[in-house]
């Protein structure tokens, strides 16, 4: 008796049945029954043209309760690729306060990260998925909704929410994704069945990457060799805070908010000056020269690939302190102050370096914030602002091809000229 193949489409609709249905609807050729339906339902066609009919929002392509509730168990369970430890990464302290000071405060908006080839720039990014904190989410919806906040809620969410309705909620990890360079537009933005939108007179909405990286963060690995089209949704994105996905006349809108992170070598090219902009704070890497440093990197790599788990365990108390500091600091965030003359100087710096917009400014103030929640202290010193300000201005001043000095140093003597 010949057994059943474990990728037949039967044990795919068994095992997922709310996504194989929207994913595979697309038959090669419409059945007669099929035709009948799309020509019942189909819009009349008159001199003036077709006329549209109106569509309903539902059934989006997403996990039951008892799945997501199963969930956090089920990925407990099942072996994951081992990420190298954050606490191990040697060096590169700039990148990795960056990605520190963006978990403790995602509205700064992300950070782009430049450098040589191998210093380390993809796995330090990685490994800051055991940092990352916990949220509350509505269960079942593929959008990460936030339960308490209605800015950050799906549209079917919201619309249970003003009917009154209870909504369940879990607790789960801030997700990470991954931006393949070679990803489609329909698969970042998600897609629409027209045809179960013409015989059921339903959006069938399958959720993309930006649906999954809600409320969470978006990582671009070599960001600055991304397709025009892609960097085109980004900045929509980025811009917005939602992402609409237009098919055939057909509108569906959600929340895209996450954190944009990029690395990049810069020799493979720059990166669209409009994108840039939206990355609220850049890090320079370099490759180590100490001989000494380079050899205890070399050590600790060969450590990790011979024994993952035993590697991790040796960094697990490290890493746990980490936690416990980024979760203190993100409780504290709210009650750190700034005072206004710092405010006026920070503005007077990014006034005098003809920074364009005001994004410069905001980003500064946060990223101040962050760092003076992270070091545990609730008023925020000129050391804290000296530190940050090289990180959140570098990358918006205008590029001079006759200049020599780096933008970053040109931030630091500015900045000591205004703060004496």
């Amino acid at each position: 008796m010949a057994m059943a193949s474990p990728f037949s489409p039967a044990s795919a609709a068994a095992a997922s049945p709310a996504l194989f249905a929207v994913s595979t609807s697309r038959p090669l050729s419409l059945t007669t029954a099929a035709t009948a339906a799309v020509s019942a339902r189909a819009p009349s066609r008159t001199r003036s043209g077709l006329r549209r009919g109106r569509f309903a929002v539902c059934n989006v392509a997403a996990p039951s309760a008892a799945e997501q509730e199963t969930k956090p168990a089920a990925a407990a369970k099942e072996s994951q690729r081992p990420v190298y430890p954050f606490p191990a990464i040697v060096g590169q302290d700039e990148m990795k306060l960056c990605l520190l000071l963006n978990v403790i405060d995602p509205k700064i908006g992300g950070v782009m990260i430049m450098g040589d080839r191998g210093t380390g720039k993809s796995t330090t990014v990685r490994s800051l998925v055991d940092l990352l904190p916990d949220i509350s989410v509505v269960v079942g919806d593929p959008f990460n909704s936030d339960p308490y906040d209605p800015e950050v809620m799906g549209p079917e969410v919201r619309d249970r929410l003003l009917k009154g309705e209870s909504l369940p909620v879990t607790t789960t990890k801030i997700t990470m994704v991954d931006l393949p360079l070679g990803a489609t537009e329909d698969r970042v933005c998600g897609t629409i069945d027209i045809e179960k939108a013409l015989t059921e007179g339903v959006k069938a909405f399958e959720p993309g990457l930006l649906a999954k990286a809600n409320r969470g963060i978006l990582y671009v690995d070599e960001v600055n060799l991304l397709d025009d089209h892609l960097v085109d949704v980004l900045l929509d994105s980025a811009a917005s805070g939602w992402n609409t996905v237009e098919r055939e006349g057909i509108s569906i809108s959600h929340p895209a908010r996450f954190i944009l992170i990029g690395s990049g070598n810069p020799e493979e090219g720059e990166l669209r000056p409009q994108l840039l902009d939206r990355f609220g704070m850049h890090a320079q890497v370099g490759t180590v020269r100490d001989a000494e440093l380079r050899v205890k990197i070399v050590e600790e790599r060969a450590r990790f690939d011979r024994d993952p788990k035993t590697f991790r365990q040796s960094y697990l108390e490290e890493q746990d302190k980490l936690q416990e500091q980024i979760t203190s600091a993100r409780s504290n965030l709210g009650s750190v102050q700034l005072d206004h003359d710092l405010r006026v100087k920070i503005s007077q710096v990014c006034s005098e370096l003809n920074v364009d917009g005001l994004r410069g400014d905001i980003v500064t103030n946060r990223a101040a914030k962050a760092l003076a929640a992270l070091k545990g202290r609730d008023v925020v010193t000129v050391e804290d602002i000296a530190t940050v300000i090289p990180n959140c201005l570098r990358h918006r001043l205008r590029k001079d091809p006759l200049e020599s000095i780096d933008s970053g140093l040109l931030v630091v003597e500015k900045f000591y000229e205004v703060f004496g």
